[in-house]
């Protein structure tokens, strides 16, 4: 599926057409919206599938918390129930934590709006390479859809936005010397993350949903630089097997992270590298704020989605890892 790369087969759910490049493949799912049908009988209401991946995302939050105790709660940038915050009418949650030094989770952000959307966000410290992870699924404003937001975002850029349409990158003729830096991002990325049991995972995921096609590619220029090689960005029929499915895929993604969180293997050597890492990230963090403003102002105005944006993306700086850097 466009969006998606990685070192695939071709998915037998749905007809697909394959693009070699330098280090992947993309697919484009080709079945037209209109002949896709969900054969499952609609039984949860767009309440009952947020409540049931809030559900998930609450397993998920308190599996991750378990296993890093640092990780602590922001009172100060959470939204709690007596807080009464409200997104286009409905109650919005958002409990916002970090876990500073050696435990390295910059920000983590569960949120949740009733009816509307649940979302895990998590942005790592400088002291690893392990990729950040979003995880959100929302339903459309009649209803009767939902769009899902998967992605493990790289921790060095690796041009991904600049793949044409044939899955080429831009070679040295073209970006110099910067082209062999960009190419060894990849293959590191590609080697220890976007590994072929990543991508059979992330296929076998696409395969289990009913009816998926590919959302409309984003034209905003941020979301186009903080997008990974491998993001999913799918819309779907609002059903139990597609609620069912992306609750699996959301936990399994996450148990991904954790277990890369969890390596030591991911640690940069103390120094220039974690300091390049610490200056990489300041910027990105900013980049992918402007890419959820632009997102989340489409999916809830302009007021209710800068409100959210901010919320959801934490600090923007990264004082908080203290010595550890």
């Amino acid at each position: 599926m466009k969006g998606i790369t990685g070192r695939v087969p071709a998915m037998a759910a749905a007809l697909l057409i394959a693009t070699c490049s330098s280090s992947a493949l993309a697919f484009t799912l080709l079945t037209p919206i209109a002949t896709l049908r969900s054969t499952t009988t609609l039984a949860a209401t767009p309440a009952e599938a947020i409540k049931t991946l809030d559900s998930s995302q609450a397993n998920t939050v308190s599996k991750i918390a378990s296993s890093i105790p640092d990780l602590a709660v922001k009172d100060d940038l959470s939204w709690f129930t007596a807080d009464a915050v409200k997104i286009r009418g409905n109650a919005a949650r958002l409990d916002g934590r970090d876990a500073p030094g050696p435990a390295n989770v910059a920000w983590m952000s569960n949120l949740s709006i009733d009816s509307t959307m649940s979302s895990l966000t998590i942005f790592n410290g400088p002291l690893t390479d392990v990729p950040h992870l979003i995880s959100r699924c929302a339903v459309s404003d009649d209803g009767s859809s939902l769009s899902f937001f998967l992605d493990f975002r790289p921790r060095a850029y690796g041009a991904y936005d600049l793949r044409d349409e044939d899955g080429n990158y831009p070679g040295p003729d073209t970006l110099g010397r910067k082209a062999f830096e960009y190419s060894g991002a990849r293959n590191d990325f590609d080697t220890k993350f976007g590994t072929e049991e990543v991508v059979k995972f992330l296929e076998d995921s696409l395969s289990s949903f009913e009816g998926a096609t590919q959302a409309p590619d984003s034209t905003a220029e941020m979301e186009k630089v903080t997008r990974g090689p491998l993001v999913m960005d799918v819309i779907m029929p609002l059903s139990d097997k597609n609620v069912e499915a992306i609750v699996a895929t959301r936990e399994k993604a996450a148990n991904y992270w954790l277990g890369w969180a969890l390596d030591n293997s991911h640690a940069h050597r103390p120094g220039a590298p974690i300091n390049s890492q610490y200056v990489y990230d300041s910027k990105y963090k900013i980049n992918a704020y402007s890419a959820l403003l632009s997102v989340y102002v489409d999916m809830f105005g302009k007021e209710d989605g800068a409100k959210l944006a901010a919320a959801d993306s934490g600090p923007l700086d990264e004082a908080y890892v203290g010595g550890g850097s």
